[in-house]
């Protein structure tokens, strides 16, 4: 199917009421494009082992919404039109002007996949549902994973190099806290490792059913492992339901500007002799982690790197 597309030139400060007023004209949904830096809140919300520096804010958006083909158009955009011209005489909205052009009709959802294909972290194979284990990789650790809307396909440096920790200090009967969990990669990896039971934070619902479904996917109890959505740095009912020290191992493969006001806060969580694993630290940021690691009373144990990527590995005492 193709779709119309119709894109209206605006103001970035005027983004908010202009969308408000397409949708009381009737657009159900509208696709931003503009250039305004995203806020600290917002950094720390992006499920992303870097975030780009981006180009400068020109003051300018662009909203583009989407109608069938058979649709009324002509009514829509007269209504569009209308709405604008009102909302002109106390709004500074810019140009105003909306573009047509057609587009065909994508799965939005699935058409990443033709980019994930299996890979091996080492001697474990991680392979998405779409594709068939070879007969000469039967005999191997396998991991199953689909990311979905949620991020973290293990191809990434920093999520090999938390893989590679969790294998070296995971035991059985191990309590993983793992933090920022998305697709819940490195908490079943650790589960296959030998963990008894693994609690899982994310800021994203979509984590709750990608981890469900991966948990499914590579058949371990869904009981194995708890999600919880909220942040643990500031939220105290995301801390008091985590526990406090209960986990022999956390995991946290997010930003560097995250970890440092999270590691002071997770060491209350980890039991005495608990390993704090960490990644997602492109080099420059090395030094950041471990003055961090060090300031909140950790021994630091080794650090590692792949790349441009570091892990911070440390102790409770």
């Amino acid at each position: 199917m193709r779709w119309n597309k119709f894109t209206l030139k605006t103001r970035t400060e005027a983004e908010d009421i202009v969308i408000s007023t397409l949708a009381e004209a009737g657009v159900e949904g509208v696709e931003i494009e503009d250039k305004v830096p995203l806020t600290e809140e917002d950094k720390k919300q992006m499920f992303v082992d870097i975030l780009p520096d981006g180009p400068e804010d020109d003051g300018i958006a662009y909203l583009s919404f989407y109608l069938e083909e058979d649709a009324d158009k002509e009514a829509l955009l007269a209504r569009v039109q209308e709405e604008l011209e009102e909302l002109r005489m106390f709004v500074d909205i810019g140009e105003g002007t909306i573009e047509e052009s057609q587009t065909e009709d994508k799965d939005w959802i699935n058409n990443w996949k033709e980019y994930f294909h299996q890979f091996y972290v080492d001697d474990v194979l991680i392979i998405p549902s779409w594709e068939e284990v070879k007969e000469e990789d039967k005999d191997k650790m396998i991991i199953h994973i689909d990311p979905g809307t949620a991020f973290g396909t293990g191809m990434h440096e920093t999520t090999q190099l938390c893989m590679r920790q969790l294998k070296k200090y995971v035991k059985p009967g191990t309590q993983l806290l793992d933090v920022g969990t998305g697709s819940g990669i490195l908490s079943i990896a650790a589960l296959k490792f030998g963990a008894d039971h693994a609690v899982g934070t994310d800021l994203d619902p979509c984590a709750v059913s990608a981890v469900h479904e991966n948990l499914e996917a590579n058949g371990i109890p869904e009981s194995s492992m708890d999600v919880m959505l909220g942040n643990i740095i500031d939220d105290a009912s995301i801390q008091d339901a985590a526990g406090y020290e209960k986990y022999d191992i956390v995991a946290a493969n997010i930003l560097a500007e995250v970890l440092v006001p999270l590691t002071p806060v997770i060491v209350r969580h980890m039991k005495p002799g608990g390993i704090y694993i960490t990644s997602g630290i492109i080099d420059e940021k090395e030094e950041t982690v471990v003055r961090a690691v060090k300031d909140a009373g950790l021994e630091m144990l080794e650090v590692t790197h792949q790349n441009d990527w570091v892990s911070v590995t440390a102790r409770k005492n």
